[in-house]
């Protein structure tokens, strides 16, 4: 059993021979000796791709979605740069390949979509994002970069909560439909801060707030801690007070996973008793804290017994009405699907909507991946998924052997990618630049965290290579 396991997730796989062998090795590495000649890309290359990464996180949620396009075109064609003119393959894992096998099928699944041109625009989207995720995973090896980027991602937060938390005080417009016009809970304010959305706020806050908690515990200093303990604080409100349902699923799921596992780490460390008890008393107390609150706190308590409601909660309605539809759409091409992007599926859905019930997503993370690549999609990010969260558990063992304080960093992705798939179950606001670089983000510090030695790539005579 324990075989098969390893065999599902790859733990077995030898990048030493796949690398030789592959095109991708014989592609990278053509430019080295240009690099060699660059001062600046030779010592340099990294804290640049380090800059550019830090650029999107720093201005995505006060900017358009065209500006944050055109920086990841940007980090994109820096990776590129970086790819050919690499001396070796370093940090090849199978992360990476699972990512490169989704890019796979979903450019077949573009060449063979009903409406391709609107696909190759989702294409080219999600191929931005992938190589983004490239050059996240290639800077993220350096400790001292991956922490800057968070530490941009973190401070870019904190000026998105003040400003959400200002609107709960001074008040805020509405500018869409987010609650039932008949429900208690109709003239309460939902905060969307720069985001203009609140289930969109709360799904970019979502890691901010498992983040700020693990700089509490690796940031070093009071004044460091102080901050990062505001942070913490602030993003956690903030995020509560968008009343987005899927958001607190988010929170409430991820952040049990990250008590868990920091009261893990600690365990060895800790008196007998307190290694068996540690675990059920925090947990515990999270529990009757978050029931406190439920009974103490009126909006809190009737937004949560709205996901109970059913069809008569109008947003309930919605939803079952669009995965119907939607369905109906994976029933009709289940193989590879229609095609990528939200493009591809406004084109499509209206065949398939329920009278009244437009929509702009499937609202529901699965069910997108299978309408947009079908059921073999579908698999292959599942399998992502299983492959990237026991990587992140196996090099966190590791690490909790050594009590090196990077795991803390690691903690914090692995809770956040639990915590974006149960936003994700119920909602698809991932699908927006200033979410979804988020979670390949979170992807990318798990593949960092688990790199392989670097591949050297031998000089080459025609197809033969020279002798050593």
């Amino acid at each position: 059993m324990n075989s098969v396991w390893q065999r599902l997730t790859l733990s077995n796989l030898s990048l030493q021979l796949w690398g030789p062998t592959s095109l991708l090795y014989r592609l990278a590495g053509f430019l080295r000796n240009w690099r060699k000649g660059s001062v600046l890309m030779l010592e340099w290359a990294e804290p640049l791709g380090a800059l550019l990464v830090a650029v999107v996180f720093a201005i995505a949620p006060f900017t358009s979605t065209t500006m944050i396009g055109m920086v990841l075109l940007a980090c994109a064609a820096f990776f590129l740069l970086l790819l050919v003119s690499s001396e070796a393959l370093g940090g090849i894992t199978p992360i990476h390949l699972l990512v490169m096998l989704y890019w796979s099928i979903a450019t077949v699944a573009t060449v063979l979509s009903p409406v391709r041109a609107a696909a190759v625009e989702g294409w080219s989207k999600l191929t931005l994002y992938l190589l983004f995720f490239g050059l996240m995973a290639r800077v993220f090896r350096n400790p001292r970069l991956r922490s800057a980027v968070i530490t941009v991602y973190l401070l870019a937060a904190l000026a998105v909560s003040v400003y959400g938390i200002r609107q709960w005080f001074f008040g805020a417009d509405a500018l869409a439909t987010w609650v039932d016009t008949e429900s208690t809970l109709a003239k309460t304010t939902r905060v969307y801060s720069f985001l203009g959305n609140p289930n969109l706020l709360a799904g970019y806050l979502l890691p901010s707030c498992f983040f700020s908690g693990a700089a509490v515990l690796a940031w070093r200093g009071w004044w460091p801690k102080a901050l990062a303990l505001l942070m913490t604080v602030l993003n956690s409100a903030c995020l509560v007070l968008t009343f987005s349902r899927g958001g607190w699923i988010g929170f409430v799921v991820g952040g049990f996973l990250f008590m868990l596992l920091v009261v893990q780490w600690w365990s060895q460390s800790l008196p007998g008793f307190w290694q068996k008890w540690a675990t059920p008393l925090v947990l515990g107390s999270a529990v009757a804290l978050v029931a406190i609150a439920l009974v103490v706190v009126d909006p809190l308590r009737d937004r949560v017994l709205s996901m109970f409601a059913g069809r008569e909660d109008s947003s309930n309605n919605f939803r079952l009405n669009v995965w119907a539809g939607v369905r109906d759409m994976i029933r009709a091409r289940p193989i590879l699907g229609i095609g990528p992007g939200n493009d591809a599926f406004n084109q499509v859905y209206p065949q398939f909507q329920r009278t009244g019930y437009t929509a702009l997503s499937a609202y529901s993370i699965l069910l997108e991946v299978a309408v947009e690549t079908g059921i073999i999609g579908l698999t292959c990010f599942l399998w992502l998924i299983v492959v990237t969260l026991t990587r992140g558990w196996e090099r966190l063992q590791q690490l909790r052997q050594t009590g090196n304080q990077e795991a803390f960093w690691l903690i914090a992705a692995i809770a956040t990618m639990v915590g974006m798939l149960a936003h994700g179950a119920v909602d698809t606001v991932w699908y927006r630049p200033q979410v979804s670089t988020l979670w390949w983000m979170m992807v990318a510090l798990v593949a960092s965290y688990s790199g392989v030695r670097p591949l050297p790539i031998e000089p080459k005579v025609g197809n033969r290579p020279l002798p050593t």
